[in-house]
């Protein structure tokens, strides 16, 4: 029997977990420094829990997307 379904679920799970938490943190301080203390921790866990979580599905898309970022920046950064 083949173990490999297993290892890749494990992996998608994991950088879901850790990108659903750093997005979630992130976005909950955004929420802090726009809308204030009282709004932004209050009720900014809402919209920030909503998001986390969307991106915690689609996180190996934003690691591509990330990955073409920094290849265009440091090309850019080089050709100076």
């Amino acid at each position: 029997m083949n173990d490999d379904g297993y290892v890749y679920y494990y992996i998608y799970t994991l950088g879901r977990t850790i990108t659903g938490i750093i997005v979630f943190l992130g976005s909950w301080i955004y929420c802090i420094i726009s809308y204030g203390f009282l709004f932004g921790v209050g009720l900014g866990w809402l919209p920030s829990i909503i998001v986390a979580v969307i991106a915690g599905f689609l996180w190996p898309l934003l690691l591509i997307a990330i990955a073409i970022l920094a290849f265009l920046v440091f090309k850019t950064l080089a050709l100076n």
